[in-house]
This record gives C-alpha cells, structure tokens and sequence, in this order.
C-alpha cells in the first residue's frame, strides 16, 4: 500500500470512527448528563471556531474574505440545522434520527426543482421512492416515536437542506471551499446562539449547576470530535472521489444504527431492519445514479 493510499485509508477510518463517536456522545449527553441542548451546540461551535483559527495558523488552509451579509443566511441555517438535528437525536431514537436525516435527499431534490427550477433524470427521481418508504416505515414501527421528536426531525430535514443548497451556492458565488466558509460560520453562529440561549434554556442554573468532571468531559470530548468530523470531511471530500466518500456514508450509517442498539439497547424490529434496508438501497442507487451523470457530463465537456 502507498503512502497517499494508507493516509486515505486512515482518514477513511478516523472519518468513520469520529462520526459515530459524535452521534454517540451526544445521545450519552442527553440521557445520562442532561446538559442543555443550545447550549450544547454553543460549545461545540465556539470549540470549532477555535479549532478552524489554530488549521489556519498552521496553514492548513487560508482565510478568504466574505461579506457579512452573504455569511448571515448561512450562519442562521447552520445553528438551525445543528440544534434541530440535535433535537432529533435527544427526542428519537438513534434508528429514527439516523433515518429522518437520509430525508434531506428528497428534500433537496424538491426544493431545488420548484424554487430553482433544477431538472433530475427519472432513474434519480425513482430512487426517492425507496427513500421515502424506508423512512415512513421506520417511523411507524418505532415504539419511542413522538409528536414532538416527530416535529424536531421534520425541522432538522428542512433546515438541513436548506443550508446544504445555501453553502453550496456560496461555495460556487464566493469561490470559498467549506472550510473556508465554516471558519465564518461557526463564530457568527455562536454569535447568535449566545443571544438565543437564554430565550429557551436556564442559563443560570446551567453555569451555577456543579458538573461532575467526568460529565464535562464528555461534553467537551463531544465538542471536540465534532470538530475533527468537520475536519476529516474537507479532507475526504478533497482526496477521494464522490463514490468513496458516499460509500463512507452509508458504512456510517449502518455502523452508528448498531452503536444505538448495543449502546442504548434500542429496539430494532424486522419491520425497521426493512425499512432501513429499504432506505440503505435508496441512497446507494440515487449516489450511484448521480456518480455516473456526473461522470457523464465530465466527459462532454471535455470532448
């Protein structure tokens, strides 16, 4: 094995193993810690943005100039689609959550085609179909569904694919790659959550409370894999193809689904095994649909 080959099997592997930590720790937050969600996302931001300014010390990447105005739209959905998602994840189960997330497929796809007037192949659209049915027949079986977990996740989908358009226009409009824009949006979006905590959590109590050591360490260790997830995926998305990196995604997928199970003990019945299968070969289909126009247009272009 090459050099180049082993240091893209490794950041694979840390990619792998930082997301489903991430998802893990955050779920052990809610239930075994209690500490306050926003709050929970304020800190992952701020450790973020510290985290981004000492890469651009280093010279891992460099800092590009941005309007304000043009980051504001992006800040707002990013703390959206974070507290909503996370919000998901304290409300469902890890299945449920995980599933509702693999909506903001279709999501985009709608969004895309009414607002932006964006056309998709039929082989593309069909392979919503399986999408969507997995994801309906998860929800219906999973005995810890909820109204309000239920509204978090629907949230989480829409905002999540509103700001997974956005950041990709501005990555287009601003020639910025996502590291570039995540240094601007991470500080901004702490910003507003410094101001939008107190409105829905008892700040107070939060900062008076005394959290055993070992408590704020795992907040602090959520924190920071959040970061090197975010890390690892500008990595990813610059060294390996679009194939690799969906692959990676679905072995996530499946991976974090087990960690609930083993973690939580979270039911898993044949009806969900189902749905999620369903929805496993939806979003390898639509990858590997995409994949190949995309591969497609290349070669026009270049003929």
């Amino acid at each position: 094995m090459t050099q180049s080959a082993l240091a893209t099997f490794a950041c694979i592997v840390f990619n792998i193993a930082c997301s489903i930590l991430i998802v893990l720790l955050n779920k052990w937050v809610y239930v075994n810690v209690g500490f306050p969600n926003i709050t929970l996302t304020l800190v992952h931001f701020v450790v973020t943005g510290i985290g981004l300014k000492a890469c651009n010390l280093c010279g891992v990447f460099k800092v590009k100039s941005a309007p304000l105005r043009e980051m504001m739209p992006i800040a707002v959905t990013f703390c959206g689609f974070v507290v909503f998602t996370n919000l998901s994840l304290q409300s469902n189960t890890i299945g449920t959550y995980q599933v509702a997330k693999v909506m903001t497929t279709p999501v985009i796809v709608v969004i895309q085609h009414i607002f932006y007037g964006k056309r998709f192949s039929t082989p593309v659209t069909l392979t919503l179909i399986p999408i969507t049915l997995g994801v309906i027949v998860v929800f219906f079986y999973d005995i810890q569904l909820n109204l309000i977990g239920t509204i978090y996740a629907t949230l989480g989908v829409l905002v999540t694919s509103l700001y997974q358009i956005w950041v990709s226009e501005k990555q287009h409009t601003l020639q910025m790659d996502a590291m570039q824009l995540l240094y601007y949006q991470a500080p901004l979006s702490a910003l507003i959550l410094v101001v939008v905590v107190p409105f829905f959590e008892p700040v107070v109590d939060t900062l008076n409370k005394t959290w055993a050591p070992s408590d704020l360490g795992v907040v602090l260790g959520s924190a920071f894999v959040a970061f090197f997830v975010n890390l690892s995926i500008y990595w990813l998305l610059g060294n390996t193809s679009p194939l690799t990196y969906n692959m990676v995604g679905h072995l996530k997928f499946c991976l974090t689904l087990l960690g609930g199970y083993l973690l939580f003990r979270e039911p898993l019945t044949f009806n969900q095994s189902m749905g999620i299968l369903l929805t496993i070969l939806g979003v390898s289909t639509y990858a590997h649909f995409k994949i190949t126009e995309e591969k497609r247009s290349r070669r026009g272009l270049i003929s």
